[in-house]
């Protein structure tokens, strides 16, 4: 069994976001966490990242573009890769699968949905692309997240979704400093030590600032991004979801 995912994820590289069963239990999750620590962390390790160029917690594979192809490679194996097949329960299976979708959080149970849509609702109901930045696109206001859906798991990303707040990270919280001379600068957080802090202000323009020269200097608490708990409904939000975990950035 601790082979199982070694071979699998040997040949990974990136993986579709778009043919998910969608609901993974708590109690799948639960049991793969167990399969998994048990029977394939000494090769992949805790965070599944101890096999170059994969990452089973990011969701980085090659040969698999859906949860069905990830359950047939691990019950009939990869002769050309060197890994057999196993003949594991179907719960077995799924609650590996699940595990490793909800990106190793055991009090996770993420929905996935169609990207496609989960797009047309960052571009436009949901208003996102009004402050972040995909691509190249949009305004810097907010985090780029071009490839956000390389370093969040599907369970960060729904939980940056439903309460910002508590995802935010702190390098990225709101700031407002106010110089000896009385100019207020109000911003994102982009770097900060013990004698500057740099940030993205209002207008998008690059400040930096010398701390020796502020009157008042503030580090906000709370994100500027409304929670979509309430504007979008379940489907809608697996929608998104799907649509941030497919954006890899530069392939």
């Amino acid at each position: 069994m601790m082979a199982i995912l070694c071979a699998v994820l040997a040949l990974a590289v990136q993986v579709s976001s778009q043919d998910h069963r969608g609901q993974y239990s708590a109690i799948d999750i639960e049991a793969g966490s167990r399969l998994y620590a048990g029977q394939c962390a000494l090769c992949h390790g805790p965070n599944g990242d101890l096999v170059a160029a994969v990452d089973l917690r990011r969701g980085r594979f090659r040969r698999a573009a859906s949860d069905e192809d990830l359950g047939r490679i691990i019950r009939t194996g990869i002769p050309d890769a060197g890994m057999p097949g196993f003949a594991l329960q179907p719960s077995e299976v799924d609650g590996l699968i699940a595990f490793i979708r909800a990106g190793f959080d055991v009090s996770a149970t993420v929905k996935l949905g169609h990207p496609q849509r989960g797009q047309a609702l960052f571009d436009g109901r949901g208003g996102c692309a009004t402050c972040h930045r995909v691509n190249g696109k949009g305004p810097r206001v907010a985090p780029d997240l071009s490839d956000i859906g390389a370093i969040r798991s599907p369970a960060a990303l729904q939980r940056s979704l439903l309460d910002p707040t508590s995802a935010m990270l702190p390098i990225n919280r709101p700031v407002r400093a106010v110089t000896r001379d009385g100019r207020t600068f109000r911003g994102r957080r982009l770097n900060e030590d013990t004698y500057t802090v740099q940030l993205i202000d209002e207008q998008e323009r690059l400040v930096s600032l010398v701390k020796a020269d502020l009157r008042e200097y503030e580090v906000g608490t709370s994100s500027p991004m409304p929670s979509f708990a309430k504007t979008f409904d379940g489907d809608e939000l697996a929608d998104l979801v799907a649509y941030l975990l497919s954006l890899k950035g530069t392939q």
